[in-house]
């Protein structure tokens, strides 16, 4: 008892120390712990919880495979470490290259050839969202009871108001809805010119809230005020996407502390912004365990993609970056945390994906997933909880056909079965597959970081054969990607062509519409947001019926 009263003193001690909580906050007086609170029975949960668990799903963004202190990163990730360590780590998880495709895979668990979100990402200036006609994972959720909350970075489109979270089922929203922006100022220039404010609170914009905080500060504290207002008895979907650690590369001075002796400039503010928010996950934590909701509740922690090491992200020793389908591009830093899992202190090395999280966490809430949603995605609740097999024995990492083509790619080099042009890649058991352009493909190991910039010199290289359009690995023999076997399994080539060819039967068109010049905050008081205005389509469309109808009338009258 004496050592838990001490560590509880030392977590008080350190948020006191980085200002999130006070001990106003808190509600405790000095020497007066959450411990003996809830010990004279005047702790904030008592009483019988929901059966439904409470979800907290977090989404880094951006952080590297290897960028978490259980992988061996120079940076420290204590919070991270001890809640993967007790509970199950996600060592064969994979999400998206990208934050829109990984966002939208989640959140409705469909595959973006499924959704038409399978080129790129949303930009700010595209007349572009997640397709209205797609339910979401809070929308499933309200639907069995649950109060449901996103901060955090949006990016799946705005260019309506139908497309806004408040509209795809969230209660509340407090967040960016671009990709990108200041984590200060939370401005955002997608080009010159064309420049706007991003920090939302559910449809309107935040100007209250510009008190230049630094992000993930600010949403953390917003995390606390959502869980400190709410019935912990009521179950409660709390998605928190941080922006951290995307570029712009920013952090607040105290967290570069413990890494001056990086030379690396990138990598020595990637690392301080990675600090920051490992800090406050710690704060998430011990808010749900201070407001009564910790005993019932599932934490899972997902990076969206890869890291991008030019902005100090490391996925050592995977291949490959952010924007490609190597293992480095998509292998994710994930686990999830919970007092309810039976195998605590595990690791799961089943086949996991992030669509995998829409149906899993929909049957945990007691809900029903509807026979005409087809999704791409599995309950794997047993597999990460009980250590059974995966359902899932294959994942279409994408097929993207408008990317740039491979020029020397073609049908005879896919056997006939599969133009080896189209930029595609398809994981199936031990076997993956690529054809196309795969993207940067360089190894970069942790000495790359050692000079003032990137050094390519350090990076891991190998010079394909000119007109090289598909590669084969076994991922489970060859996670690194060192031993390409297309030339010698092409039987095996053939049938993840099959499969490819089989998927691509099923996607529907790509949707990458050109940008609107209406977009421009310049015309919406100087904020990024929704700027088409479904009444004057109507009116436009109402008057050329108009027109219509007067031109029949006219011709009727000529024929008569």
């Amino acid at each position: 008892m004496l050592a838990v009263g001490v560590l509880a003193g030392l977590s008080v001690l350190s948020l006191l120390t980085y200002g999130y909580l006070s001990w106003d906050s808190l509600g405790l007086g000095p020497g007066e712990t959450e411990a003996t609170r809830s010990e004279q029975g005047e702790g904030p949960g008592v009483g019988d919880p929901s059966s439904q668990p409470h979800i907290v799903f977090i989404l880094a963004d951006d952080q590297g495979f290897r960028d978490v202190g259980y992988h061996g990163s120079e940076i420290r990730t204590p919070t991270l470490d001890k809640l993967a360590a007790e509970g199950v780590k996600l060592e064969n998880y994979y999400v998206q290259p990208m934050c829109t495709p990984s966002r939208s895979q989640f959140i409705t668990g469909k595959y973006q050839i499924h959704t038409g979100l399978q080129h790129s990402i949303i930009r700010p200036t595209q007349p572009n969202c997640l397709p209205l006609d797609n339910v979401t994972l809070p929308q499933k959720l309200k639907e069995v009871g649950y109060s449901t909350h996103m901060v955090g970075k949006w990016h799946l489109g705005f260019y309506r108001r139908e497309c806004m979270p408040t509209q795809r089922g969230f209660d509340t929203f407090f967040g960016s809805l671009l990709g990108s922006g200041d984590y200060y100022t939370h401005f955002k220039c997608d080009s010159p010119g064309i420049c706007g404010y991003d920090l939302y609170e559910n449809d309107n914009a935040a100007w209250d809230h510009d008190n230049g905080i630094y992000s993930t500060q600010m949403y953390t504290q917003k995390v606390q005020q959502i869980l400190a207002s709410h019935n912990p008895r009521k179950p409660i979907f709390l998605y928190i996407a941080y922006q951290a650690v995307h570029s712009p590369l920013q952090a607040p001075g105290k967290y570069f502390e413990h890494y001056r002796s990086i030379n690396n400039i990138n990598r020595r503010r990637y690392a301080a912004m990675l600090a920051c928010l490992d800090e406050a996950i710690n704060n998430v934590t011990l808010a749900l365990k201070k407001y009564g909701y910790y005993e019932n509740s599932i934490i899972i922690y997902s990076s969206d993609n890869g890291g991008q090491p030019m902005a100090g992200g490391s996925n050592w020793p995977l291949r490959g970056s952010k924007g490609t389908y190597w293992e480095g591009g998509i292998r994710a830093v994930g686990f999830v945390h919970s007092p309810l899992l039976k195998n605590k202190g595990s690791v799961c090395k089943e086949l996991v994906h992030i669509t995998d999280w829409f149906p899993t966490l929909i049957t945990l809430a007691e809900g029903q997933i509807d026979e005409d949603i087809q999704l791409d995605g599995y309950d794997i609740w047993e597999t990460i909880s009980e250590g059974r097999r995966s359902p899932r024995v294959d994942i279409l990492h994408n097929i993207d056909p408008i990317y740039t083509k491979a020029k020397n790619g073609s049908w005879a080099a896919g056997y006939g079965i599969w133009n080896t042009a189209i930029q595609s890649a398809i994981r199936v058991n031990h076997w993956k597959l690529l054809t196309g352009n795969p993207g940067y493909s360089d190894w970069v190991p942790p000495q790359a970081f050692s000079n003032a910039g990137p050094n390519r010199w350090h990076n891991e290289r190998v010079s394909w054969s000119a007109g090289k359009t598909v590669w084969l690995f076994n991922i489970t023999a060859d996670p690194y990607e060192r031993v390409d076997l297309s030339t010698r399994y092409p039987d095996v080539v053939k049938q993840l062509l099959r499969r490819l060819s089989q998927f691509n039967k099923t996607a529907v068109p790509v949707r990458y519409p050109p940008k609107d010049p209406r977009s421009n905050p310049k015309l919406n008081g100087g904020v990024w947001g929704p700027w088409f205005k479904e009444d004057e389509k109507k009116k436009k469309s109402d008057k050329s019926k108009g027109a219509n109808k007067q031109k029949k009338n006219k011709n009727k009258k000529k024929a008569n």
